[in-house]
C-alpha cells in the first residue's frame, strides 16, 4: 500500500488504521504500508490505482518506471483530465508502455470505501479492453460481498463514473435549497440522459450507462449523505461559498474539478449539457446558486427523448 509521505505512511503501518480517512478499519495483516513508489509496484501482478484522477499523470507515470512488462494495471479512480479533456484510458496510453495500457483495466459503481471496507454487500463493474485479462481480473477481485461485472464499453465507464459527480453536485445543491424530492428525482433522470448524450458522442454503448457505472453510480452519489460531491452541493445551495467548502474539505470531491471538464468537453462535442452548465456556473464562476439552479426549469420545452 503506497502512502504519500513518509511519516503518514509510517504512522499507518504502525497502527494499522487510516484515523483520518476511514476510521474503525484495521487494515489487514498481510498488507504492507510504504512511502516508496518503487516498493510498492515492483514485481506485482495487479497494481490498483487509487489516486484522485488529477494525481494519475504524476503518480503512476512515475511508477511506470518499475512496473513489470506483464503487469495488469486496475484504474479505480474517477474523472476527466483538466486541459487534455481525456478520459482516463488515454491518460494511461500516454504515461504507460503500450502492452500495459492495451491490458489495463477500469473499476467504477456505487462503492463507498467504509461499506465495502465494512463487508457490507456490493457490485461493481470493471472495464477493459483484453477480455482475458478482464476476465482474471474480475476474479482476482470478486468475493461473496464484492460482486465485480465485466464490460468492454471502457469509454462509457470512465464517462459515466466521472460525470455523474457532476450531477450529484446539483442534486446537493437542489436538497439544500429546500426544492424537494420531485426536482431530486429529476435531476438524476435528466442528468443520465446528459451523462448518455456526452458517453454516446465519444462512442460509448448508451446501454452501459443503464449499468452500474452509470445509473447505480449516479443514484448513490445524488442521494447519500456519505457522497463527498453531494456534501459540495449542500453546501452551496445553504448559502456556503466555494472557498469556504473546499477549506473545510479534508477529502477529494472529484466533481468539482470535473465541472470545468465536462463543460468544456460538452462544448468541443457540441452535444447540449444544461445541468454541467448551470453548475459551471455556480461552482466556477460565482453565479447565484437559487437563480442559477432555477434556470433549468426556465428552458425551452423539448421531446424527452432531446
Amino acid at each position: 500500500f503506497w502512502c504519500r509521505g513518509a511519516a503518514a505512511a509510517a504512522e499507518l503501518q504502525a497502527t494499522r488504521e487510516n484515523q483520518l480517512y476511514l476510521p474503525g478499519f484495521r487494515l489487514p495483516d498481510g498488507v504492507t504500508v510504504t512511502a516508496d513508489l518503487e516498493t510498492a509496484v515492483r514485481g506485482k501482478q495487479i497494481v490498483v490505482g487509487v489516486t484522485p484522477s488529477h494525481a494519475i499523470r504524476d503518480v503512476l507515470g512515475r511508477a511506470a518506471a518499475w512496473l513489470d512488462p506483464d503487469v495488469v494495471v486496475v484504474n479505480a479512480s474517477k474523472g476527466l483530465e483538466d486541459g487534455t479533456l481525456q478520459t482516463i484510458d488515454r491518460v494511461y496510453a500516454d504515461i504507460f508502455p503500450a502492452r500495459i495500457a492495451g491490458r489495463a483495466t477500469y473499476l467504477s459503481g456505487p462503492t463507498f470505501a467504509a461499506e465495502i471496507a465494512g463487508g457490507m454487500p456490493s457490485a461493481i463493474v470493471l472495464a477493459g479492453h483484453d477480455p482475458d485479462t478482464t476476465a482474471m481480473v474480475q476474479r482476482a477481485l470478486s468475493t461473496d460481498r464484492f460482486r465485480t461485472y465485466s464490460t468492454d464499453d471502457v469509454v462509457g465507464v470512465l464517462v459515466g463514473g466521472a460525470i455523474k459527480n457532476v450531477v450529484a453536485i446539483a442534486a446537493g445543491v437542489s436538497d439544500g435549497l429546500g426544492f424537494g424530492s420531485n426536482a431530486r428525482a429529476a435531476l438524476i433522470t435528466r442528468g443520465l440522459a446528459e451523462i448518455t448524450r456526452i458517453g454516446v458522442a465519444m462512442g460509448a454503448a448508451p446501454v452501459t450507462f443503464a449499468g452500474l457505472s452509470g445509473m447505480g453510480d449516479l443514484v448513490l452519489t445524488c442521494s447519500s449523505d456519505t457522497s463527498r460531491n453531494r456534501k459540495v452541493g449542500l453546501a452551496l445551495g445553504r448559502g456556503q461559498s466555494m472557498a469556504e467548502i473546499l477549506a473545510d474539505m479534508r477529502m477529494v470531491a472529484e466533481g468539482v474539478k470535473t465541472t470545468k471538464v465536462a463543460w468544456d468537453l460538452a462544448r468541443k462535442l457540441g452535444v447540449p449539457a444544461p445541468i454541467t452548465e448551470v453548475m459551471h456556473a455556480i461552482v466556477h464562476e460565482g453565479a447565484p446558486v437559487r437563480e442559477t439552479m432555477q434556470r433549468l426549469m426556465a428552458r425551452s420545452l423539448r421531446s424527452e427523448k432531446d
